[in-house]
């Protein structure tokens, strides 16, 4: 009997370990294109590129956040972490990273709230 509940923990505890596994090794990771923005003007990418001198003027003044602009659902999403997304204020940029959770932030017209992108990598787009 003992023998028996032993093979048969030892048996939950492997397909325990490979369900953890398969778990933590899901990766959410995705890419996207588009804009390092701010979320004051951002609204306003779908007509015009954003300019590093009003992204990091919004930011500082407009009390915004760095924010990116999906080119492929045309969203606006906080981009985190903020200091990195400060280096390509106004860059078209591939964010490599995971989309969750949700965040209040300021526009021009008024509070709003969305999701947050945090980037594992950002990389600038090379202009041709």
């Amino acid at each position: 009997m003992m023998k028996r509940f032993v093979i048969a923990l030892a048996a939950a505890l492997v397909a325990a370990s490979f369900t953890v596994s398969a778990w933590a090794g899901a990766d959410n990771t995705e890419t996207l294109k588009g804009y390092v923005t701010d979320t004051w003007c951002g609204y306003n990418r779908v007509s015009q590129p954003p300019t590093k001198e009003c992204t990091l003027k919004c930011v500082k003044d407009d009390h915004a956040k760095y924010a990116f602009f999906n080119f492929a659902d045309k969203k606006v999403y906080i981009l985190n972490p903020q200091d990195e997304a400060a280096k390509y204020a106004g860059q078209t940029v591939v964010v490599k990273g995971t989309v969750g959770g949700n965040e209040t932030f300021t526009t021009r017209k008024g509070s709003d709230s969305g999701a947050i992108i945090t980037a594992t990598s950002i990389s600038p787009v090379q202009r041709k």
